[in-house]
């Protein structure tokens, strides 16, 4: 699509208000999580107060931190990575939430483990193990031992920790990392969980860690602080795989995460507008908002018409038409935006204002630089 049709398109509808529980947000755009790792020690700085606060003066109602981690040895590969406890890190969120609240956004950590896609040996702990629910890789090769009911309490204990943290600094909820195949996700997936307690066996068993987790954390915040949970089909290493083969099995799935106390699903996919099943043209957050009734984000390739890593170009991206779209046919509430508010802050401003030939476009090669 080109620029003067992307011009044509309204997207003013994403520019109005939302609310999710007692949260309002000023508009419909969330700046999705990615990771910088520019936190040194853990430790958030002015500078990383300043880049949200940049994406939250140009539109973005929700800012989406990236991963920070819980108070867990083996939780982070890298010591830039943010933590969400200790003094020193908290201080410095708090100076992001200020900015942010200043610049009239709302902002939430993404918390997240690693579990086993955590190199062997990463800093800033090389001494400890990575966890896996059964002590299997991403691959179901076994690596080591599978996690005791002490460490799953333990791991538990620490997100809940570092969810009361995030409230008590000011921000507006927080989004737990259920995802790509970090911890959460290892043990939805049945590649990676092969246990034959509570915790494994069929995908109500399975979801149990995650019900027991967002329980713990709905205890430490109380029943008004916003729970979003990220989930996807893929995995890191493998874009195909699917942890649903039918609605049925997703509503399952949902149906247990809304009960124990999630407020939003934030729906990764590669692509926005590709349809989850077969017989429907609705895509994933489609589906998760029809079948939970639940606060959906979408996200996939918004705003990025040059993605050949993921097989998108101009020739085949639909384009902002089929955003708005699938919008005003309510498949989703809001929509995340990710490496195109990476390259450019105002990204959001432009397309409101019609200005689409202006924003910078996102390189790999420019990521350490960006402000």
């Amino acid at each position: 699509m080109s620029n003067q049709q992307h011009n044509v398109i309204s997207t003013e509808l994403l520019f109005q208000p939302y609310t999710v529980k007692k949260l309002t947000l000023s508009s419909r755009i969330v700046m999705s999580p990615m990771a910088r790792a520019f936190s040194p020690d853990g430790v958030p700085g002015p500078d990383v107060a300043a880049y949200y606060r940049r994406r939250a003066e140009h539109g973005v109602g929700l800012i989406i931190t990236e991963g920070a981690t819980i108070e867990h040895p083996s939780a982070s590969s890298e010591p830039r990575i943010p933590h969400m406890y200790g003094e020193a890190a908290l201080q410095g969120w708090a100076e992001v939430v200020e900015h942010v609240h200043e610049a009239g956004g709302k902002i939430f950590p993404q918390i997240l483990h690693m579990g086993i896609v955590r190199p062997s040996g990463s800093n800033p702990h090389p001494e400890a193990a990575s966890l896996s629910p059964s002590g299997l890789d991403m691959e179901g090769t076994q690596v080591g031992e599978p996690m005791t009911e002490a460490e799953i309490a333990t791991v538990i204990q620490a997100y809940a920790d570092a969810a009361a943290n995030a409230q008590s600094i000011g921000f507006d909820g927080i989004e737990l990392h259920g995802a790509h195949g970090f911890l959460i996700d290892q043990f939805f997936w049945k590649t990676t969980n092969r246990r034959t307690d509570r915790y494994g066996g069929d995908l109500q068993k399975r979801t149990q860690f995650a019900v027991e987790l967002v329980m713990a954390v709905r205890a430490a915040v109380g029943p008004d602080f916003p729970i979003a949970m990220r989930i996807s089909q893929w995995k890191m290493n493998d874009y195909q795989a699917r942890l649903f083969d039918t609605p049925e099995q997703l509503e399952q799935f949902l149906r247990l995460l809304v009960d124990a106390g999630v407020d939003i699903f934030h729906c990764s996919t590669r692509h926005f507008w590709e349809p989850e099943f077969e017989g429907s043209e609705l895509g994933f957050a489609g589906w998760v908002r029809e079948l939970s009734g639940q606060t959906t984000i979408t996200v996939g390739s918004v705003g990025m018409p040059d993605e050949p890593e993921a097989g998108v170009d101009k020739a085949t991206h639909p384009g902002m038409g089929e955003l708005m779209k699938r919008y005003e046919q309510q498949e989703f509430d809001l929509v995340a935006v990710g490496r195109a508010l990476l390259g450019d802050p105002a990204w959001g401003a432009k397309i409101r204002e019609g200005r689409v030939s202006e924003i910078q476009a996102f390189t790999p090669e420019a990521l350490a630089m960006l402000d």
